[in-house]
């Protein structure tokens, strides 16, 4: 049995105790002439997943609906009939609302079913990209709640997604990750289930999508990948009732990272196709750069050297067009260099370890945050090694290590094993140095 999160969550949102709730639903039931005697034991046992029999569930719909003043449907509670084919094109807004929070409460209290989730493949994974590229859509976002949204409200929201990002950039996801989830819970969730006309609501969804991007990031850099993928497709949903299709295609970008991670190839280069042609020529030219140089990354772990230096060239090509103070927020992220460090691995793939340190060179000698920097010197390292200059490969590892401290990163560790790896097997002079500082750099556990 999998926890009913959303009964759980719902049961918070309307303030009932689990004895509040068995004593409701005995009353209820007495006015349709049925004799029960649940006690809060029973609700908790809902709660682990176990099915209420008979007509019970639709007393618990009708006693929440009372309590919350709006309909509450089987699905709303996590007690739809098991088997049922789902709605075309997926839930309703609100249920997806409802969902959505029941997530985050789950990722805040740390439930491990949440936690440990691997990521979905095959069409789960596909579908919510699908729904995002092709019709309907939101028509009417506006919604009914007690508390008004204000742009204020919105504003804080927008200032939480900066905040956060650069605590992620210093950080790292690990450390960060409980700080956004907090806030999406304390802040977000009851605006979303607030009262705002369709404009304000656009607005509100935008601004919620683009905070729920960045807890996703931290949950894939906390390597909770199947959380991680939740919230990706929860941005892209977010991204869909705002209007908004660069940010969708921003979520996106991210699935495509995650896919690159997971070896999921042919994967991330369908996305990255969907992106593009979705936003077709609205598309920014710093999120088409970074697509399209994931997307030749993933062609050259396929061995598809043609197609990898056709999608470096258009990356390269988009780079050329970027103009900061033109771009949004979220793309800030693809900085000068960005497209250098990818093109870097996509060429050291294929085999072009020259042109892939020229690469890799130019991304270290262009300012980056201090995360980025990590990952440009990590390359920097490995290409040097594999072109046979040790000592330039070991001096660039001790900076590398140096960077690192203070990041709480399962990425950035991950970067830094592979690195030591590299060195140690090389047998190199200077290499039990920096071997030793980036052991010194893991040994604090996360």
């Amino acid at each position: 049995m999998q926890p009913n999160t959303l009964l759980d969550a719902i049961l918070d949102e309307a303030g009932i105790s689990h004895a509040g709730l068995a004593a409701h639903v005995n009353q209820a039931g007495r006015t349709r002439g049925l004799a029960l005697r649940y006690e809060h034991t029973a609700v908790a046992r809902w709660l682990k997943g176990q099915r209420p029999r008979g007509q019970v569930p639709d007393l618990i719909c009708e006693v929440l609906a009372h309590r919350l003043r709006r309909p509450v449907t089987l699905d709303d509670i996590g007690l739809g009939v098991p088997g049922e084919p789902a709605a075309p094109h997926g839930i309703s807004l609100s249920g997806f609302v409802e969902r959505a929070t029941a997530l985050w409460r789950s990722d805040e209290q740390q439930r491990p079913h949440v936690l440990g989730a691997p990521a979905v493949t095959g069409t789960p994974a596909v579908m919510p990209v699908w729904e995002w590229e092709n019709p309907p859509e939101d028509t009417d976002v506006s919604r009914g709640g007690r508390h008004r949204v204000t742009a204020a409200d919105i504003e804080t929201l927008r200032a939480a997604r900066a905040h956060y990002e650069q605590m992620y950039r210093k950080a790292g996801g690990v450390a960060t990750r409980s700080r956004v989830v907090g806030f999406l819970n304390a802040e977000a969730a009851p605006l979303l289930r607030g009262g705002y006309t369709d404009t304000t609501g656009r607005q509100l969804h935008r601004a919620t999508g683009a905070l729920v991007a960045i807890a996703g990031i931290c949950a894939y850099d906390s390597d909770a990948h199947g959380l991680a993928q939740r919230y990706f497709h929860q941005a892209l949903r977010l991204a869909k009732a705002s209007g908004d299709r660069g940010l969708g295609a921003y979520a996106i970008a991210l699935l495509v990272n995650q896919s690159l991670f997971l070896r999921e190839f042919r994967q991330a280069v369908a996305f990255a196709e969907a992106a593009l042609r979705t936003v077709g020529k609205d598309v920014t030219p710093a999120l088409a750069s970074d697509l399209h140089a994931m997307q030749a990354k993933a062609y050259a772990h396929l061995g598809d050297g043609r197609s990898a230096l056709s999608c470096i060239r258009r990356a390269e090509a988009a780079a050329d067009r970027i103009r900061r103070g033109t771009e949004p927020d979220e793309t800030g992220y693809v900085q000068p260099g960005l497209v250098n460090v990818q093109v870097a691995e996509a060429l050291l793939s294929l085999g072009d370890v020259t042109a892939a340190a020229e690469h890799a060179a130019a991304a270290v000698g262009t300012p980056a945050h201090d995360r980025g920097r990590v990952h440009r010197l990590a390359m920097l390292s490995t290409v040097e090694l594999r072109r046979g200059n040790a000592d330039r490969a070991v001096a660039t590892a001790v900076l590398m290590a140096e960077q690192a401290r203070g990041m709480e990163s399962r990425r950035l560790r991950d970067r830094l094993r592979a690195v030591r790896e590299h060195l140690v097997r090389s047998g190199c002079a200077g290499t039990v140095e920096a071997a030793e500082l980036i052991d010194g750099a893991l040994r604090v556990p996360l």
